[in-house]
């Protein structure tokens, strides 16, 4: 089996409503794989369903691989310290305990504080630190970096990409598109209970096509356009520019973003 995930016609519904339609989706052995889908599109609950954490109603899950889970919201007794909670998770797991993970994700200073006492950054790193004790093949991240700063999420960053250069499976739910641009192998857009995309960042530009910002700036300020064809966009724009006599000073292009991208994939048949 060279997928770690195989999803296949996955449905599941709450009362009459009906959450998941059907998805199918799979996550190569070895990929960090992002889940992505506006608010109430169903990935909490898909991640779930794949984790065995909540039941579905139709359709088929294989996993090949032990798992870890960090979850969206989780929390520990209030009174427990980093290291009781490692010796706690290790022997749930019938692993030897080992606190060298804490040094590995930069937080030595919680062994010895109170869950209580942690910011919300420190606790999301001893989740992911429970998380991986017993040394799984498939991790579950649903958003890692919440709460955590700029230092913090480039310090995640490094050890997600560590995760995967040992051959780990990453999944990932993230509201964090750049984070998502400069981690992930794949990806897959939920839509409507249903998987409106699924390939590389790469073959999301190329199917909702070629997308560009250009900041023009001049002595009067500076202009935001938008255009899909570069060629024939920056010539109208300067031609504008030009019939106003205004004297261009600057000129910033980029590429669209992935924000750009999912926005426009996540908004397909709502016009």
């Amino acid at each position: 089996m060279t997928d770690a995930v195989q999803v296949k016609g996955l449905r599941k519904s709450y009362g009459k409503k009906e959450v998941l339609k059907g998805i199918d989706l799979c996550v190569r052995k070895g990929d960090i794989f992002a889940l992505l889908g506006v608010n109430g599109a169903g990935k909490t609950t898909t991640l779930e369903c794949i984790e065995g954490l909540r039941s579905y109603d139709g359709g088929s899950i294989s996993v090949d691989g032990r798992i870890g889970i960090q979850l969206q919201s989780a929390s520990l007794p209030t009174h427990i310290k980093g290291e009781e909670a490692i010796r706690l998770f290790a022997k749930w797991n019938k692993v030897s305990e080992d606190t060298s993970m804490l040094a590995a994700l930069g937080i030595e200073s919680l062994a010895n504080k109170q869950y209580q006492e942690m910011s919300t950054g420190q606790k999301r790193r001893l989740h992911l630190a429970l998380a991986l004790i017993g040394d799984p093949d498939i991790v579950f991240l649903d958003e890692p970096t919440a709460g955590l700063d700029v230092e913090g999420r480039i310090s995640l960053h490094e050890y997600i990409r560590t995760l995967k250069s040992k051959g780990k499976t990453i999944l990932l739910a993230s509201h964090d598109m750049a984070e998502v641009e400069n981690l992930c192998d794949s990806i897959a857009i939920l839509k409507d209970g249903l998987i409106a995309f699924t390939g590389t960042v790469a073959e999301l530009t190329e199917k909702v096509g070629t997308h560009y910002n250009v900041r023009v700036k001049t002595s009067q300020g500076a202009e935001d356009f938008e255009v899909d064809n570069i060629g024939s966009g920056l010539i109208a724009i300067l031609q504008d520019y030009q019939k106003k006599n205004t004297v261009i000073q600057d000129i910033q292009v980029d590429r669209g973003s992935l924000e750009q991208h999912f926005v426009k994939i996540a908004r397909e048949g709502d016009r």
